[in-house]
């Protein structure tokens, strides 16, 4: 990367060197993050476990989880902990990140980091709200309901943690989608203009995606689901319209002066 305002540009066995420690960091300030839940799910172990399976009760008929391992607890703890942990780590992760591309960015550009974090972190835990009170509950309502009259519902606490959980990760993820958007912008890799001409192909990207997520109700969980991810699409076009609009006025001012000059 050249550095804004500089020639010297950065040799490439040190961009690796650079991108390690990045690296380092981001899983030193994930491996707290998950210390830190865990040592908090231990204080607090009975009332979160039974919050955590809260959505599935109704589904069991007056019975609860079962747990078909001596290190099952553990292991859920271990699961809810890591997502904990994610949440903890996330600010500093993304700071990594940034830090790593800020070198390509103008410096008006470089000024938004606090924002974009912040807006990052807030996106992933609409995300993971998102899936817990409205797509998880939708879910499960759809799949145990399936030999429902057949079966009796005795489900391992383990395979319920996990899918929770890589429901809850999968949809902040998904909606980590506008941040992503902004710094590929920013970088100058993605133009709002190609954005636009993608508008179709991003609405059936948010149907399989959403259908993908959610196995169940066509007409309503996943087409609802679609429309969020959507909307995030087109929040991505806003945020890439802004920076290249910014970028172009830099240019445009840098131009002017250098007539002057």
């Amino acid at each position: 990367m050249t550095q804004t305002g500089s020639s010297a540009e950065m040799p490439f066995l040190d961009h690796l060197e650079e991108l390690r420690w990045r690296i380092i960091w981001s899983l030193a300030a994930l491996v707290v993050g998950v210390v830190v839940g865990f040592a908090l799910l231990i204080k607090f172990e009975g009332p979160v476990l039974l919050w955590l399976q809260g959505p599935m009760l109704p589904y069991l008929h007056g019975r609860r989880l079962m747990n078909t391992h001596p290190g099952g607890g553990f292991s859920i703890l271990m699961q809810t902990a890591f997502v904990g942990g994610i949440v903890f780590a996330l600010p500093v992760i993304l700071y990594q990140i940034w830090a790593f591309l800020s070198p390509a960015l103008h410096k008006h550009e470089k000024r938004i980091a606090i924002p974009v974090i912040v807006g990052a972190v807030f996106l992933f835990l609409v995300g993971a709200t998102i899936a817990w009170y409205f797509v998880l509950p939708m879910t499960l309502r759809f799949l145990t309901g399936i030999g429902d009259d057949a079966f009796d519902q005795m489900i391992s606490a383990n395979e319920y943690f996990g899918f929770v959980t890589a429901l809850v990760l999968a949809m902040g993820a998904v909606f980590e989608l506008p941040i992503l958007v902004l710094l590929l912008s920013a970088l100058g890799l993605v133009t709002p203009k190609l954005l636009s001409k993608f508008r179709r192909h991003a609405m059936v990207g948010s149907f399989v995606v959403a259908a993908f997520i959610t196995p169940g109700d066509l007409f309503v969980t996943n087409v609802v689901l679609t429309v969020m991810l959507y909307m995030l699409y087109e929040l991505s076009i806003i945020l890439s319209f802004l920076v290249f609009r910014n970028r172009e006025k830099k240019r445009v001012a840098e131009e002017a002066a250098g007539a002057a000059a």
